[in-house]
């Protein structure tokens, strides 16, 4: 018997793909052979031709688990997909390509991770929601939700009853970025209300800031911006950002607070004030790790001479301010390959905070009542 759970959340980014990764770690401690497939992913990466997405690609390569990547992640859905899909697509094909793929993926495999895509009814516009697939590979459910109290139970009562209408067991929730200060609160009354709605709470996560700080070279990578100096700075970590929308006095108080600035590329006044603290040697509080110039504009020549001079990453975007500030905060929670220290800091933070034997233990009581059933 194949044993297998479906990684669900109550909405984007809240930790599907962190608490896949941990799984599939800790779970080589119980099962010899451990397996993941993403059946319909969102975060796509053209990788040999095929459309694959980014998390099946990430899982591979930490933890080579020896299938090929267009049966991890069968359907990658690129731009204009749903829009084909409207007009002429079949899902039936779409079905029987996950369910051939997940044969394939799961072939000598004791444990199957199954990674979801945003909340429980992402896909439906294509006939594939999260649901009817959980449903479709008969996948008990993990919910992963952020930390709170209120909205994590109001979020997860959403989206268990989808799953409870297609017919797929919601066997616990992973209650994830519970900041440090509020853990013990969370931790006690989370657990209470959702225990007297029969839901068992498997794991309550710490908020870590590391998974939260990806390294400039990332961001220049994924934003596809130009790189006009401070190559030898590329390697820092942002935590923290200031998007460059005030008069440069008032910013002034803000840069001890952040890591990185979001200004059109003319507000040399903003430019200038933020490296102006480590052109004078006031204060190494006030260092920033990067710039990211927007709208394709340019600052004065004098001006990026005085940049250069403090070896920090300068990048430059076409793309206007909002819209970049928007692009870099989605990056901010996502996990890569090469991403070796937060790969390692994820694999404990589940281990040390999800009950796993309590997890195997209900995920083995249901596949074993749905062999009774057949």
């Amino acid at each position: 018997m194949i044993f297998n759970v479906y990684v669900a959340a109550t909405r984007q980014n809240e930790g599907k793909t962190v608490t896949s990764l941990g799984l599939l770690n800790a779970m080589k401690d119980y099962f010899e052979n451990v397996g993941y497939i993403k059946p319909v992913g969102q975060q796509v990466k053209l990788i040999n031709g095929h459309n694959i997405d980014k998390d099946a690609k990430l899982m591979e390569e930490t933890f080579h688990i020896g299938k090929r990547l267009t049966d991890m992640s069968p359907i990658a859905i690129p731009s204009g997909f749903t829009e084909e899909y409207i007009l002429h697509g079949n899902s039936e094909d779409l079905r029987n390509r996950i369910r051939e793929s997940y044969a394939r993926a799961s072939e000598g495999k004791d444990f199957m991770v199954v990674e979801g895509t945003g909340h429980a009814g992402v896909g439906s516009v294509f006939d594939l929601c999260n649901a009817s697939v959980a449903k479709m590979l008969n996948a008990p459910v993990v919910i992963v939700s952020g930390g709170g109290i209120g909205r994590p139970i109001d979020e997860v009562l959403l989206n268990k009853a989808l799953f409870d209408s297609k017919g797929v067991k919601t066997i616990g929730v992973i209650i994830n970025k519970v900041i440090e200060a509020k853990y013990e609160k969370i931790n006690k009354f989370v657990r209470l209300g959702f225990e007297k709605r029969g839901i068992d709470v498997i794991g309550v996560v710490p908020f870590h800031p590391i998974l939260a700080s990806p390294k400039i070279k990332q961001l220049l990578d994924e934003i596809k911006g130009e790189l006009l100096c401070g190559e030898e700075g590329l390697n820092e970590a942002v935590t923290k950002i200031l998007v460059g929308a005030m008069p440069a006095h008032t910013a002034i108080e803000y840069f001890e607070d952040a890591d990185l600035l979001i200004t059109p590329g003319n507000r040399e006044d903003l430019i200038l004030a933020a490296i102006s603290g480590q052109i004078s040697g006031i204060s190494k509080s006030y260092r920033l790790k990067g710039i990211i110039l927007t709208g394709g504009i340019m600052p004065n020549k004098t001006v990026l001479q005085l940049v250069k001079q403090v070896h920090i990453p300068v990048i430059l975007v076409n793309t206007h301010t909002y819209e970049t500030a928007q692009r870099v905060n989605k990056l901010m929670v996502k996990v890569r390959p090469e991403d070796y220290e937060k790969i390692s800091e994820i694999k404990k933070l589940v281990k040390e905070y999800v009950d796993i034997e309590r997890l195997i233990e209900k995920i083995k009581r249901y596949h074993s009542n749905s062999v009774q059933k057949v």
